[in-house]
């Protein structure tokens, strides 16, 4: 899942790119969380190194528990991808393997987590079960945190973090949802390509980023179509800022943006 070259967009492609981005990635932190602002960590399976990586540093740094949500579902070739080029995790086996379980090893052989500190949900295949499973889990193990962090595929995190707060609602108690998705995402376009500005391995492909970006905002709407309790109702509801919607609409009818993206197959 190494960035590939895509061609020069026009700034304000870029600029509602990125501030859809911004919105979707939805940091509550200036800075990595401390020890004091949670009780555990929920990490839920995806393919982006760098969030990954983020997630096991901050169990380093707190020494607070590490939960790892995900089984295999439609998205996880793309973390066997990311395993495969990565110059140091590409030991690891994949093929077959519950997300979960690999992004473990990742925390206790490379980031020397210890075990006993790394619980794992690998039952789970989309966003959904992975709220869902997890609350079963930390139920079951009698795990009652006030404050707990998630992170995720920064283009999913808003959503997962409504996902969560859905799954408990109704619970006596449920924890105060803390996000951070490990880094925010973002485009610049020079001369001849679009890149990101960091992070140059373990990223999506700029198409593949575009695409799961523009996906976020009619899932996340609040319509008959969408996830909220207007529609199927499978996350709270959750406020569009009226900029995050007018960057959607931006890129949404950019006829030279979509053709280059039918030219990847996207």
């Amino acid at each position: 899942m190494l960035t590939t070259t895509f061609p020069t967009l026009q700034a304000t492609t870029v600029d509602a790119i990125n501030t859809l981005g911004e919105w979707l990635s939805y940091n509550e932190f200036a800075t990595p969380p401390a020890d004091s602002d949670a009780e555990i960590i929920i990490l839920a399976g995806n393919a982006v190194i760098p969030t990954i990586d983020a997630a096991c540093q901050l169990a380093v740094n707190t020494e607070l528990p590490l939960l790892i949500t995900g089984g295999i579902g439609h998205s996880t070739t793309f973390l066997y991808g990311a395993i495969a080029k990565h110059p140091r995790y590409n030991t690891i086996p994949t093929t077959g393997r519950a997300e979960a379980a690999i992004l473990k090893d990742i925390a206790t052989q490379f980031w020397k987590i210890p075990a006993e500190k790394v619980l794992t949900e690998e039952k789970s295949t989309n966003c959904g079960e992975n709220a869902r499973f997890t609350c079963a889990m930390m139920q079951e193990l009698n795990i009652t945190p006030t404050r707990a962090v998630i992170i995720q595929d920064p283009t999913m995190q808003r959503r997962t973090v409504a996902t969560f707060e859905r799954v408990w609602q109704g619970q006596e108690s449920f924890p105060q949802w803390r996000s951070w998705p490990g880094f925010v995402p973002v485009l610049a376009s020079n001369e001849t390509q679009t890149i990101f500005t960091s992070y140059e391995k373990g990223l999506w492909p700029v198409e593949r980023y575009i695409s799961l970006a523009l996906g976020e905002i009619p899932r996340i709407r609040d319509d008959a179509q969408g996830y909220g309790p207007q529609g199927r109702d499978f996350i709270t509801h959750v406020d569009i800022p009226q900029a995050v919607m007018s960057a959607w609409e931006i890129l949404a009818n950019d006829a030279a943006l979509a053709q280059l993206m039918r030219e990847r197959g996207i």
